[in-house]
């Protein structure tokens, strides 16, 4: 008889309690503790970076003749690693059900913590897997994230967690960052844009259908004010994901790449051998 994993009964766990997970944010702006201990928990030394998904871009990109996209901060840190895991499914979608996007499309754990992951719920792959993974999820139109996530090595029980990269592919129904606007600001900050990146409507383009606000925005950035479109900001993670429903191409997703080498070294250097 094979011996169950305490990820695998983490899996089964958080697939029935997912959607607690808006209420155990919501505690951390109601009480002082709350936040201590769930930072302490779940959120510890965390740095994430959102990449926007490349779909809404590539246009612009390809016209500037430039090679470079947002993804290759993910593949440069990729190429640098020996030690990857690619998940056999994405947790937030398997645990909604999700109908819009790929549920096998799923995480990708880069650094030593990851030869601990039981080969159940992951498998080991090559560089030129996790490049083909994450071209795979960007086709699909989802956005990523990669840094120090510290739940990933709460719920696979994983240590050290200093060990592990997370490279996530997001989409806008069932991320477990949706629960950002929830969480009390020090925690939220934890997840920032990528350096560069910039959201903006064009409002000769749009024809307030509204699309972009339906989708449901994972941050809360982006609201109708006055009966014009209004992206907050700051508030704004730079993911794209309400680009690439707007069918008006009213609403475009810019980036200076100047900074990719100072962001690819921040994200690598996360990783503790």
């Amino acid at each position: 008889m094979r011996r169950i994993s305490f990820a695998e009964i983490s899996i089964f766990v958080v697939n029935r309690i997912f959607n607690w997970r808006f209420w155990i944010a919501g505690l951390t702006k109601k009480s002082k503790v709350a936040k201590k201990v769930i930072n302490k928990m779940l959120f510890e030394k965390d740095d994430v970076v959102i990449i926007p998904n490349t779909i809404p871009i590539n246009k612009k990109i390809e016209s500037e003749t430039s090679d470079f996209l947002p993804t290759d901060v993910m593949k440069e840190v990729i190429k640098q690693c020996d030690d990857i895991v690619i998940m056999n499914t994405c947790l937030c979608r398997t645990s909604n059900n999700c109908e819009d996007y790929p549920q096998d499309i799923g995480c990708i754990f880069l650094g030593p913590t990851s030869r601990k992951i039981p080969r159940t719920i992951g498998y080991t792959a090559t560089v030129e897997e996790a490049l083909n993974h994450v071209d795979k999820a960007d086709a699909a139109g989802l956005s990523h994230l990669i840094g120090r996530n510290k739940i990933d090595s709460v719920w696979m029980n994983v240590r050290p967690d200093e060990g592990l990269l997370t490279i996530c592919h997001c989409c806008p129904c069932c991320c477990l960052w949706k629960v950002i606007p929830e969480l009390e600001d020090e925690i939220a900050d934890k997840v920032s844009r990528l350096d560069g990146v910039t959201v903006k409507i064009n409002e000769d383009n749009c024809k307030k259908c509204l699309n972009c606000i339906r989708q449901d925005c994972m941050f809360d950035a982006i609201h109708l004010e006055n009966d014009r479109i209004v992206i907050n900001q700051d508030a704004c993670r730079g993911c794209g994901l309400c680009a690439n429903v707007c069918k008006f191409d009213a609403i475009t997703v810019d980036y200076d790449n100047r900074s990719i080498d100072s962001v690819i070294n921040r994200v690598y250097n996360l990783i503790e051998e």
